[in-house]
């Protein structure tokens, strides 16, 4: 029997599975970039308005470390300069799906029960790979139509569309690595999204100082860097195609070797061993809880250290933007001066890190629903343990973890900023504010999660959905014009932004919602049965 027998199998499984899911990313964040035309056509009409931009705030510090380098002043250009983000958004999701076809399939049982049938060894990784990689280039496809209807040209359009597909490629391969490394679904998941939070670090360095600067050369140390120089709309450099792709097949070909080398249900790498005797703060389930949890959280908060750090060190520049755009000073001059633009930075920047730490707390929470399925709660609650009592030992790090989090990126993020302007007991309290503000929203996107563990346990990847809505909602709601009451649906769009004036009542409203989810949930898992998929 071949290794990959039952493929096809698999493939019309997940397609059964993911019928509405699929779909929805891949059209949603298409809908983006394509947004971006009118609106950046409305604000830059004329070659002399583009110049302007390109002069400015297209070759700013910041911008450049957000989205990365500006090619021309063109049209085209200018767009896909301002959906930079977006290869990180597209590689989240694509790491994330396979993991949940592969790891979470083994960790779950399923895979197992699969492999009693006439199925290769290699046909659950292939499928999550094929049908991961083939929404990738669905989503080009549509990308491409839909730039190229709109008037730009077909190469560049291709081009724009094929860098985005390569980033989801390119990560889908990594979390097929990742899932054949350890045996847990949550350190695969870990792992992958780490290597997305490096690449795109890397690729902040090598762009922060503009064309040539001394670190350029590490754009070609990450593969965001590589999509990058792709250079949509600029003569654009096919042959980059090559290094993804030769990236891509050997990120498969290791995947698929691992995949043979080890057992089902089991990683490459060994657990590591505890000692003979824990610690009396490992015993009950708080113990166990933090065992299992906290070397992700270690992880996370390195991360955010990190995020802090490069997002602090390049805020200076928005005010340099400021200082070489007359029109911007006389406008900001009339509002606050330079301070109300950093200010706006510094908002924005710290959603991002919301964002970004609503998927850690969404994480934590669903660590109960992995434990549930792979029949390891049911033994511990056949003890004297009940089951509130064994939830709260997770859920305690989906509600300080994020806390922990954004502090750990405010403080950095504001000692960066602080010690640049020689100012840090001035600069240090608002931008940490700024990110503890975030956690109301963080709380509700994991009181989500919650909701649907207790209530509707099968339908908890939608937790994840919530979290690619919230993140696109407040990423691009404001550039694609998206109706007010569309923008609400975000969390995150009513938290207060710093440099305006505090009102705590939507922070309480965000707390209360939360807080009725998070018991709706709770009592939904009291009351239901516990169950094995």
């Amino acid at each position: 029997m071949s290794a990959l027998t039952g493929t096809g199998g698999l493939i019309r499984l997940i397609l059964r599975r993911d019928r509405f899911l699929l779909p929805t990313w891949v059209i949603w964040i298409a809908v983006v970039p394509l947004g971006f035309v009118g609106a950046t056509e409305s604000l830059y009409p004329q070659a002399a308005d583009r110049l302007q931009y390109a002069r400015t705030t297209g070759n700013n510090p910041t911008f450049l470390a957000l989205y990365g380098p500006l090619y021309d002043t063109d049209l085209g250009s200018i767009i896909a300069q301002r959906s930079g983000f977006i290869p990180v958004v597209i590689g989240l999701i694509s790491a994330l799906t396979v993991v949940r076809h592969t790891r979470t399939e083994e960790e779950a049982g399923r895979r197992e029960l699969l492999g009693a049938t006439v199925l290769g060894r290699g046909a659950g990784l292939a499928a999550a790979l094929i049908v991961t990689m083939a929404a990738n280039l669905v989503f080009a496809a549509l990308l491409t139509a839909g730039m190229t209807a709109q008037g730009l040209p077909f190469a560049g359009s291709l081009a724009f569309g094929l860098q985005m597909a390569a980033a989801g490629c390119v990560f889908a391969a990594v979390a097929g690595v990742t899932a054949q490394l350890s045996e847990g679904a949550g350190a695969a998941r870990g792992t992958a999204l780490a290597a997305v939070g490096v690449a795109f670090v890397i690729r902040m360095a090598a762009d922060v100082g503009g064309a040539g600067n001394s670190l350029s050369w590490l754009g070609w140390a990450s593969p965001l860097g590589w999509t990058n120089r792709m250079r949509a709309y600029d003569g654009e450099r096919w042959w980059t195609l090559a290094l993804v792709a030769a990236f891509i097949a050997a990120l498969v070909a290791a995947a698929g070797a691992l995949s043979e080398r080890r057992d089902l249900g089991v990683g490459v790498l060994p657990p590591r061993l505890g000692a003979a005797e824990a610690p009396r703060r490992l015993s009950g389930p708080f113990g166990l809880g933090w065992r299992l949890q906290s070397r992700s959280l270690y992880g996370w908060l390195a991360g955010f250290v990190a995020l802090g750090v490069v997002y602090g060190a390049v805020a200076g520049g928005v005010e340099d933007m400021v200082r070489d755009n007359p029109d911007l000073r006389e406008i900001f001059a009339r509002i606050g001066g330079s301070s109300a633009i950093t200010d706006a930075y510094f908002a924005s920047v710290m959603s991002i890190l919301g964002i970004i730490v609503a998927a850690y707390a969404v994480s934590a929470t669903l660590r109960l629903r992995t434990e549930e399925t792979g029949q390891r709660a049911e033994p511990l609650l056949a003890t004297a343990t009940g089951r509130l009592r064994w939830a709260s030992s997770h859920l305690v790090f989906a509600l300080l973890g994020p806390a922990a989090a954004l502090a750990a990126a405010g403080t950095a993020a504001g000692l960066a900023h602080g010690l640049d302007k020689g100012d840090v007991g001035g600069v240090l309290p608002r931008v940490l504010g700024a990110a503890m503000a975030q956690l109301p929203a963080v709380w509700l996107v994991g009181a989500i999660a919650l909701a649907l563990f207790g209530l509707a346990p099968r339908f908890t990847a939608a937790a994840w959905a919530a979290v690619g809505v919230f993140a696109l909602i407040t990423l691009f709601g404001a550039s694609l014009n998206l109706d007010e009451r569309v923008l609400d649906v975000s969390p995150f769009t009513h938290v207060p932004k710093i440099g305006q004036d505090f009102t705590v009542t939507p922070l309480v409203w965000l707390v209360a919602l939360a807080a009725v989810l998070s018991a709706a949930g709770m009592a939904g898992f009291r009351r239901r049965d516990l169950s094995a998929h």
